[in-house]
């Protein structure tokens, strides 16, 4: 009887719940749904074996992991190229064209959250990831599970591979954030982090909790399907059960591309989740593996990005924030405005030039935006709303934290405390030296280090490696697994290798680039100190700055006894033998300038060619031996070629590394 009853709610409600979810169009009360839920829940956990694997009940989460596995993708999740005009999409159209003439385009909204995809087998949903780097994610199998346009089964045998986007529709959005407010914890900074943030919990009930949203959009094996078009793929991913957005549309010309860009672009604040453009694809899937695609980007794709939305607000007054190096922000404190699906009440003014320049006052009415969609900034002042009575920005002459006089150094812009004891200073210090491209102590945020400052066990970076479970436990919100975690990550921290202890260490001018250079260079810490300004200079890219922020550092003697009490603690303090990559012959002391369109990051070739012994510079000389050339190299690619450099494509870079 129990198992009939079982089969008979599983189907009923997840009936239900493609109604409610996927087609918008609930048949029964919540009183009757949930009446329903709570039959079948308390007969699975009298009949744990009766659990069927569609079960809605799987959609309130229930297993909390210790990690997240990696998961490679046997497809490459490769990202998009950018079009930023109406231009770029007819150059798109143009070079499609010259390598396939019979082609229509499938325009679809550009949903702002987070790519995963979903593996299927027998009809059951085995493994969910995330986008990762494009070849390695996360495994978040569990809490994709709680997604309600998820299906858990389809009606489909062969293996499936579909790819979609999460996110966090705007209602709910703003629930969680009013939610947050009132329990006193950080709200989101946006419905994407929003997203981010939940599925990437490793509690998944608490993921549940969230109602997050997938929308799927393709299918990894289409052809395998018999698929011929992307429009034929979002019919079948219907048909299956899965959520789809019903906005896109069939293009039969570049033009109705243009119009469905236009079409969308005023319309975008009135949709129920955050875009940040259109995708336009290929419509027909035979002839991708034709285009084909560069290491980081299909070519037989491109997404539109619309511009950063700007809004007016008031601007109520400038505060000030000083950095981890001393470095004074001003920032504004606006009327809260909405920008971009986001609530902004703070943007930076970057420094006193950039404030006097535009000559942005204290309650003007000002024009602000999200630099790419992310970054909240002062466009401008609206000087015809001025106040007569408005006074002229003055920088301040005294740091915010510890009152002591700022100074500005010639021919720099920012202003800096130089107190070595400023309590501002030492937080932003210390909250450097724990993060991700320093030490990467997990757990030692923001609020962590505040805190801790404030009970008296943080004053400086060695008392990080001091802290004992007896100290930490008594302290608010710190349970025996966040406090085991943390102390964990801080004896990891000690592994780093040397530029990331020297990255951490907040040295003036010091970003992890130099950091990295100058640790291949001298190898151990013991001779970075003792180095004289000539010697720094002479080390390419570094220049007079640099040097002598790292000679006046290693010169005081209060970062000469900190380098040592971290010595003590057993930091790694020289280059070791298994961190040394070795030389590729081809590029090894060999001169490198990168130029054009390239698909991966120029930081990720450069340090492929650092790694492999070389010198990249920014110029085109005869001491330069190879050119890397991507799409629309200008004026370095015929200077290289009127000085019979050798030129490589990324492609050639890429298999000349690889060997």
């Amino acid at each position: 009887m129990n198992q009939q009853r079982a089969y008979e709610l599983t189907k009923l409600i997840n009936q239900y719940n493609h109604e409610y979810y996927v087609l918008d169009a609930p048949s029964v009360s919540d009183a009757i749904y949930d009446s329903l839920m709570n039959e079948l829940i308390a007969i699975e956990e009298k009949n744990p074996e009766l659990k069927l694997p569609n079960s809605p009940t799987t959609r309130v989460g229930g297993i909390a992991l210790d990690k997240f596995e990696k998961f490679e993708h046997t497809t490459p999740m490769l990202s998009l190229a950018n079009a930023r005009d109406v231009g770029d999409l007819r150059d798109f159209d143009t070079r499609i064209k010259k390598m396939v003439s019979d082609v229509t385009y499938f325009a679809e909204l550009k949903i702002d959250g987070l790519a995963v995809t979903l593996h299927y087998a027998n009809g059951n949903l085995i493994r969910g990831a995330t986008r990762g780097d494009g070849v390695v994610g996360e495994d978040i199998t569990e809490n994709l599970k709680t997604i309600r346009t998820i299906p858990l089964v389809i009606d489909e045998q062969r293996p499936l591979e579909v790819r979609g986007e999460v996110y966090m529709a705007k209602p709910v959005f703003a629930e969680l954030n009013v939610a947050r407010k009132e329990e006193g914890v950080a709200l989101f900074a946006n419905p994407r982090n929003a997203a981010a943030g939940s599925l990437r919990q490793l509690d998944s009930k608490i993921a549940a909790k969230r109602k997050l949203t997938m929308l799927s959009y393709a299918f990894v094996n289409a052809l395998e399907l018999e698929l011929d078009t992307q429009s034929a793929s979002l019919e079948r991913l219907s048909a299956l059960g899965f959520n789809v957005n019903p906005t896109s549309l069939t293009c039969e010309t570049i033009d109705d591309v243009i119009a469905f860009v236009n079409h969308w672009e005023p319309k975008r604040d009135d949709l129920p989740y955050e875009i940040d453009g259109v995708v336009i694809k290929v419509n027909e899937l035979n002839v991708h593996q034709e285009i084909g695609s560069t290491a980081k980007s299909p070519r037989w794709a491109i997404a539109y990005k619309y511009p950063a939305a700007e809004v007016t607000t008031k601007l109520e007054d400038i505060i000030f924030t000083v950095g981890r190096t001393g470095m004074i922000t001003p920032n504004a404190v606006l009327t809260p405005a909405l920008v971009a699906g986001t609530t902004v009440s703070r943007a930076t003014l970057h420094n006193e030039d950039y404030i006097t320049s535009k000559d942005i006052r204290i309650g003007d009415e000002v024009i602000i935006r999200k630099a790419g969609d992310i970054i909240p900034e002062v466009v401008a002042p609206i000087e015809t709303l001025r106040k007569e009575n408005s006074l002229p920005f003055e920088m301040i002459k005294n740091c915010p934290e510890c009152k002591g006089e700022l100074t500005r150094p010639n021919g720099e812009v920012d202003h800096y405390c130089l107190n070595t004891d400023c309590p501002a200073k030492i937080i932003a210090s210390l909250i450097h030296f724990a993060s991700r491209n320093a030490m990467n102590i997990d757990g030692l945020g923001e609020k962590i280090v505040a805190q801790l400052v404030d009970a008296g066990l943080l004053v400086n970076i060695p008392d990080i490696y001091s802290l004992t479970a007896e100290q930490l436990l008594p302290l608010e919100r710190m349970a025996d697994k966040k406090v085991q975690k943390l102390l964990d990550a801080i004896i990891a921290s000690k592994n780093q290798p040397l530029d990331k202890l020297l990255f951490g260490l907040g040295i003036r001018h010091v970003g992890a680039k130099v950091a990295s250079t100058i640790a291949k260079e001298f190898k151990t810490m013991e001779k970075i100190e003792q180095l004289k300004a000539h010697e720094l200079i002479d080390v390419p890219e570094i220049g007079e700055k640099i040097a002598i922020s790292l000679v006046e550092y290693f010169a005081n003697t209060k970062n000469k006894d900190l380098i040592q009490k971290l010595k003590d603690f057993g930091l790694k303090m020289e280059v070791s033998d298994q961190s040394v990559v070795a030389n590729n012959l081809t590029f090894s002391n060999k001169t490198v300038v990168l130029t054009g369109s390239l698909s991966m990051p120029r930081n990720e070739i450069k340090k492929m060619l650092e790694d492999a012994g070389a010198k990249v510079t920014s110029s085109v000389s005869k001491k330069t031996d190879y050119l890397i050339a991507g799409e629309a190299a200008g004026s370095k690619l015929a200077k290289a070629e009127s000085l019979g450099i050798a030129v490589l494509s990324e492609d050639e870079f890429i298999n000349l590394i690889n060997d």
